[in-house]
């Protein structure tokens, strides 16, 4: 590895073992020889064969659960004599499944019919076990932080200026719900399958076995293993559900990456603070740094991801006339795009595990914009029927700094009730945050019901 040429499986290798059961070649070739077996044993329900033995059914369940190494290197070497994936598992299990109608391995298929169908079962079991438990990680995260700073004033900021004040676990929450709403939209999601020959019609299977059902036959097995049926298609599976699968991915990946800006920002302007770790190196030349590395190397990794996702959405949904090869070499490349994803957000999660909040900063910050309290003064002279609040408060704060004293005393040269004057008077910047602590609770509270009913 250490001559690797990508940092996948070069740098990041050890971290992307996770990953490698789903979209390294052998998990390729692995699910190919799967599917040729579920597709055999599946041919017992039409008769177009004499039914499997028990022997046979004992042969080929040993090769699916015992598929390792040798198996895999055995393809690769009947790969290169006859340079095609898919007939090298044909070939290799007319080796070793000992089949009195080895005719019946590959019948009717097209390899697309596999590939298909190999992959997509592969991201999908990716998804649910990897994937979403990750995701799943993020959203307790963010449910933790809205809680304990719920109440946290924080200073908000619009078009870069201040503005009116929040919690940091209300804006936290802004984040948790955007990515409860992708991560429920990604867990929703039904990927298809096709299995009808070489242009989609089933006219090898239909010219071998006329009386057989096969688009019922078809439906049912692809059903069978969690998957939708597509019922009209090319040669290749059109991969719509693919691209649905992608761009949920990327949405997610862009609202990470927002979160990462964010608080990369928020940290520069001291509203938050970084642990440091015993043995870390924050600068080769300043000692006293501790730099915004998860956050950077997320930011970084979700630019990549996101650069390859809208690849495979926009090249592997379009094919010329019923076929072309384009999207072999391009979806080798899936598992590279969902690696700088998974990474990003491993990234992410160490980094919010290190983050505080500068909660003394911050409320000097806000309490130093007395400013900010032209927005709810207006808003309360508006009730009272003072003629254009908008415009005294303008002329008063626009552009300029203002103390609390001075805005109180503007205050006293209105023509309204001194009982309003009063409840004026008592506002303040570092409690004008309306309902962020009330936001932050209840958002957490939706998302943590969510991930307890799915853990039961």
């Amino acid at each position: 590895m250490f001559k690797a040429i990508s940092p996948l499986d070069g740098r990041y290798a050890e971290r992307l073992n996770p990953l490698r059961d789903f979209f390294s070649e052998f998990a390729l070739i692995r699910m190919r020889v799967i599917t040729e077996i579920r597709f055999i044993k599946a041919l017992d329900e039409v008769c177009c064969f004499s039914p499997l033995t028990a022997d046979e059914l004992r042969r080929l369940d040993h090769i699916e659960t015992h598929f390792g190494e040798n198996d895999f290197l055995e393809i690769k070497e009947i790969e290169k004599t006859i340079n095609h994936d898919v007939k090298s598992c044909e070939i290799y299990l007319q080796r070793h499944a000992g089949l009195r109608e080895p005719n019946r391995i590959h019948f009717g298929l097209t390899s697309e019919d596999v590939n298909n169908l190999a992959y997509t079962h592969l991201i999908k079991a990716y998804r649910d076990t990897v994937q979403l438990p990750q995701l799943k990680k993020i959203l307790l995260k963010l449910c933790e932080m809205s809680e304990i700073w719920s109440d946290t004033v924080f200073p908000a900021r619009t078009h870069g200026q201040m503005a009116s004040p929040t919690t940091y676990g209300k804006e936290t929450a802004v984040v948790l719900n955007r990515l409860y709403y992708q991560t429920r939209q990604l867990e929703a999601l039904n990927f298809c399958g096709k299995l009808n020959g070489a242009t989609g019609n089933y006219s090898a299977f239909i010219a071998a076995c006329p009386e057989v059902n096969w688009q019922f036959f078809t439906r049912s097995f692809i059903e069978q293993y969690g998957l939708s049926h597509n019922p009209v298609t090319t040669q290749i599976e059109d991969h719509d559900t693919w691209a649905d699968y992608f761009d949920v991915t990327r949405r997610i990946n862009q609202i990470l990456l927002d979160l990462d800006r964010d608080t990369w920002l928020y940290l520069m302007q001291g509203c938050l603070t970084l642990s440091a770790k015993e043995g870390e190196v924050g600068s080769s030349t300043m000692p006293h740094k501790v730099n915004p590395i998860n956050f950077e190397n997320s930011e970084g990794n979700l630019k990549l991801s996101n650069a390859l996702l809208s690849a495979l959405s926009e090249n592997l949904t379009t094919s010329r006339l019923q076929r072309d090869l384009s999207d072999s070499t391009i979806s080798r490349n899936i598992g590279s795009a969902l690696g700088y994803a998974w990474l990003a957000v491993s990234e992410t999660l160490k980094g919010l595990g290190k983050i505080q909040v500068n909660e003394a900063f911050c409320r000097k910050e806000v309490a130093s914009c007395p400013e900010l309290l032209s927005e709810p003064i207006q808003m309360m002279l508006r009730r009272a029927g003072v003629e254009d609040p908008y415009g005294l408060m303008k002329d008063l704060t626009r552009g300029r700094c203002i103390s609390l004293r001075e805005l109180r005393k503007a205050l006293d040269s209105l023509d309204v009730k001194p009982s309003l004057i009063k409840k004026m008077k008592k506002l303040r910047p570092e409690t004008y945050t309306g309902l962020a602590d009330k936001l932050a609770k209840s958002m957490a509270e939706e998302v943590r019901m969510y991930l307890e009913d799915d853990a039961v």
